[in-house]
């Protein structure tokens, strides 16, 4: 069943919630709104719930899932122990899109198809009234991806993601369009300094205003080996790429960076290559080609349109997508992050 909301922040038809919270009760999957992108979720203490996640989506057993919570008793439940400085995070961010690695308090509570076999459980509690709603109702943490086949693109809103997953999955709650347009910053205390495993919404800058250390995980920007072991969804495999092949150009220097991308398109169209470049809206005049298209003027803006962009490149049907880079400052290590994902790190950096 679809149960559609005009107003994500407004609309909450709790007769609705309620039956797609009974769906994750009978040990279903639903598709529900959050903040950040979309999630498939099940019941996060059901082992066998939780597997029809990893079959809808196509996904590798290795990738551990991140749990959505309600409140702090389900935190309490889960988790071994909450230290100082997770729970300063915890004041200062949740209900958000930050997502803490903890210890798992006991395997038998959080069956191991969830953490991947490992003795961490990621954890977040999202801001999203219809998710933390659907958790209430349910009872359960809600153990939930983002809403798309692996690989693909993270869905933003339901038109995007529907055609690939309808029939796999018992209710969907429609929300719009989501708010940020990324996952959330997942991150991991260890040694009173705060890792940074995948970057989001929740930025350096404002870890750095919780903890005098914060360090970013050198695979947020690189490769993860086949055989590594990955405490974090998002960092191992093929991530948030259409089929097209794609690549990332920047330059501190604008000017030199459009130059570039537009050496690139003339160097394509002398081998009779169809190119699509995707940039900031004051930037396209100055390619001349036909297929534009405009990421945003903002990073906030970008971070927002980027994956329904990437989702509609293949009916393009173009050789090359060329997509303007943003630089690693703020919400631009998360939109860096997830790009050069998405061109399965053909990237040119000037």
């Amino acid at each position: 069943m679809i149960s559609r909301y005009s107003n994500q922040k407004e609309e909450i038809r709790e007769e609705e919630i309620q039956e797609a919270a009974q769906e994750i009760k009978k040990g279903n999957l639903v598709l529900f709104p959050t903040e950040t992108v979309y999630g498939i979720g099940a019941n996060a203490l059901d082992e066998n719930a939780v597997k029809k996640i990893f079959i809808a989506k196509g996904r590798a057993q290795d990738n551990p899932l991140i749990v959505h919570v309600s409140n702090m008793q389900m935190v309490e439940d889960i988790v071994d122990n909450i230290g100082i400085l997770e729970r300063k995070l915890i004041e200062k961010f949740w209900p958000g899109p930050l997502t803490i690695i903890f210890q798992r308090k006991e395997k038998e509570l959080i069956p191991d198809v969830v953490t991947a076999n490992l003795d961490t459980v990621g954890i977040r509690m999202p801001s999203n009234l219809i998710a933390q709603k659907l958790i209430e109702k349910a009872g359960v943490p809600i153990a939930a991806p983002s809403a798309n086949v692996s690989g693909r693109p993270s869905g933003t809103k339901i038109e995007d993601i529907i055609a690939e997953l309808d029939g796999k999955v018992e209710y969907i709650l429609d929300g719009g369009f989501t708010d940020i347009g990324l996952e959330s910053t997942v991150i991991r205390v260890k040694e009173n300094e705060i890792n940074i495993l995948r970057p989001g919404k929740i930025t350096k800058e404002q870890l750095e205003e919780v903890a005098k250390k914060v360090k970013i995980d050198e695979h947020v920007l690189t490769k993860v080996e086949q055989n590594e072991v990955v405490t974090s969804p998002g960092m191992k495999y093929r991530h948030y790429a259409p089929n097209t092949k794609c690549m990332m150009v920047y330059s501190q220097d604008e000017e030199k960076m459009i130059e570039k991308i537009k050496e690139i398109v003339e160097e394509q169209k002398q081998m009779n290559k169809k190119v699509l470049v995707i940039g900031r809206g004051d930037h396209l005049k100055k390619y001349s080609i036909t297929n534009k298209w405009n990421m945003g003027a903002t990073l906030e803006e970008i971070a927002k349109n980027i994956f329904t962009l990437l989702r509609k490149v293949d009916q393009e049907q173009v050789d090359l997508v060329i997509i303007e880079g943003v630089g690693e400052k703020g919400l631009g290590l998360a939109i860096t992050n997830r790009l050069i994902r998405a061109c399965a790190y053909h990237y040119l950096v000037i």
